[in-house]
């Protein structure tokens, strides 16, 4: 499931300049015959003048997952990350004016294994787009819209 990007800096251009935009990923893993994938899930929220609801377009790809400890995935964690990285690239310049935020869902309390890639995730975006990103708790496009997204399209699909 992917979005066409040109339709979502489109979509982004010709909203308002009050409107915030958020991007996020999350990632899943899996086994299939034996082996371990992830889907990564990548969003893009438009929260339209920031004040009347979202537009909402996301994107899943699946890979290999080559993590050996699932209470710390590292590969996938910065998978997710270098992914988010690159959706806000690619949107950068139709954001304008524009509010913005990067997403991770990432926890930086030590009991979860996402702690362990805080920062250097956090030390990633910075330099690829010099962004200070939010982390849980204040990283609702990562933890809530991508983490839900490809269950509702799921659904949706199916219905």
């Amino acid at each position: 499931m992917k979005f066409d990007i040109e339709e979502v800096k489109n979509y982004i251009k010709n909203s308002s300049e009050n409107s915030k935009i958020y991007v996020g990923a999350d990632s899943e893993r899996y086994r299939k015959n034996g082996v371990w994938f992830a889907d990564y899930i990548v969003c893009v929220v438009i929260h339209i003048d920031g004040s009347k609801g979202c537009k909402i377009f996301g994107q899943v790809t699946s890979e290999r997952d080559y993590d050996q400890r699932k209470d710390k995935p590292t590969n996938r964690l910065m998978n997710e990350v270098i992914k988010c990285a690159q959706m806000y690239l690619d949107i950068e310049e139709s954001i304008g004016l524009r509010e913005y935020e990067i997403h991770l869902d990432l926890n930086p309390n030590i009991k979860y294994g996402s702690s362990h890639v805080v920062q250097q995730a956090v030390g990633y975006i910075k330099g690829m787009c010099n962004v200070t990103p939010m982390i849980k708790p204040r990283a609702f496009a990562a933890s809530y819209c991508a983490d839900r997204f490809k269950e509702v399209r799921h659904n949706h699909e199916a219905a």
